[in-house]
């Protein structure tokens, strides 16, 4: 039986968690879910997996729990953009010195989710990649990268143990150019903790990303967990004669988020 704290069951639940969200995104607020019962039995994965993944999505505020009624589409959240679009800025990277450990690595098709999000087919082949990020040697977040594998032909772990972006660009003449990238809290499970060297429980920013290049083609969707004990955002608000008196977004517990740019 697999260690319960195994990156190979961080990866299983990292799997429900993507076919649970699927589930959030073709329903409308206030749908019902199919049970636990139902689900771990149709995924084949044990109730307590199965309840950690809804309990992430509870604490994100995707799914609802009503006692005595099941699980429903959670409402839907407020979006504040950070930057405006019209007013790009150039960002450091973070400091200290990033590596990266290849957790897995394999070939998958994209399936409908990640697919709309890359603007390919449900069938196309996508390059899996769950890394462990560190910063000076300390673990710091953990990544699933999903690649179009026709973008990337031949690419090998040890070269996601490096800077993915500068692959990119130096062995594959992709330059990319802009992201949508959304930030959230959320808390880390007792396995991703154990990955990350910290208490269960431990605040954290979850990431969902997509990234294209110059022609404004997708080139990776990303999802990150960073630790909120060594991560926070810092922004830069320009405000001019329009503004009014709507609440800015709360940075204040959010070293910057530019370093998940790699």
């Amino acid at each position: 039986m697999d260690d319960d704290r195994s990156p190979k069951t961080v990866l299983k639940r990292e799997r429900v968690r993507a076919f649970l969200l699927a589930l959030v995104e073709d329903r409308r607020p206030g749908d019902a879910i199919p049970s636990e019962r139902t689900l771990s039995a149709e995924l084949g994965v044990s109730r307590p997996t199965l309840r950690a993944a809804v309990d992430e999505l509870v604490a994100t505020g995707q799914l609802v729990r009503e006692h005595g009624r099941g699980m429903f589409v959670a409402p839907a959240k407020i979006t504040q953009e950070l930057v405006a679009e019209s007013h790009p800025a150039a960002a450091p990277r973070a400091p200290g010195a990033w590596a990266s450990q290849v957790l897995e690595f394999r070939t998958i098709t994209a399936g409908a989710r990640i697919g709309r999000r890359l603007r390919i087919s449900p069938a196309a082949e996508l390059v899996y990649v769950a890394r462990l990020r560190l910063v000076d040697g300390s673990p710091i977040a953990l990544e699933y990268l999903h690649i179009p594998a026709a973008l990337v032909p031949g690419l090998t772990p040890q070269q996601m143990e490096r800077g993915f972006y500068a692959h990119l660009r130096e062995e594959r003449g992709v330059a990319t150019a802009q992201a949508v990238q959304s930030i959230e809290p959320t808390v880390l499970s007792e396995d991703e903790a154990e990955l990350l060297g910290v208490p269960v429980l431990s605040p954290a920013l979850l990431f969902d990303r997509v990234t294209s290049d110059g022609a404004g083609r997708p080139v990776e969707y990303v999802r990150s967990l960073y630790r909120g004990d060594r991560y926070r955002i810092v922004s830069r608000l320009a405000l001019g004669p329009t503004a009014d008196d709507r609440p800015a977004p709360d940075v204040s517990r959010t070293a910057s988020w530019w370093g998940t740019v790699e």
